[in-house]
């Protein structure tokens, strides 16, 4: 797995207030949605053979595969899915939380996604498999801490 995409940012904090600049740039959010495709398109490869039943997110109406590695001290999530959008969604949440150790998840809220106003501009599928996602990592920073 290629580790050295995440984390961008020194902390979660720095993480979300780029996300929060980057997005300030954009007048409208039909070049909001183009930025996350392109955002989507930067993840890192994933490999075709992590793309199995056992490592799909459920609760997205796409397609998303997301692998956890490392332990409490540093948790590295790799994840791709077949819709463009909710791939740049996935970017957004690794920039966030992935190469952060678990306390460090555990202690972060997504406030970007009420920041740049991500909430009211997603459907309701959408938002319920950005939920899925976010719980999943937050559930593995919870497992790793146990």
């Amino acid at each position: 797995m290629d580790t050295s995409t995440f984390p961008l940012e020194a902390t979660p904090t720095g993480a979300q207030l780029a996300i929060k600049d980057e997005f300030g740039f954009f007048s409208d959010w039909s070049e909001r949605y183009q930025y996350l495709i392109d955002l989507g398109r930067k993840l890192p490869p994933f490999p075709e053979e992590w793309k199995t039943e056992e490592n799909r997110l459920l609760g997205c109406q796409s397609l998303v595969w997301i692998v956890p590695q490392g332990d409490a001290d540093r948790l590295d999530f790799s994840a791709i899915s077949d819709s463009a959008i909710v791939s740049g969604l996935i970017y957004l949440a690794l920039r966030v939380y992935s190469g952060r150790s678990a306390q460090e998840i555990l202690a972060t809220t997504p406030d970007y996604i009420a920041d740049i106003g991500l909430a009211k501009h997603l459907s309701p599928t959408r938002s319920n498999g950005l939920a899925s996602l976010l719980a999943f990592i937050r559930d593995t920073a919870q497992r790793a801490t146990a």
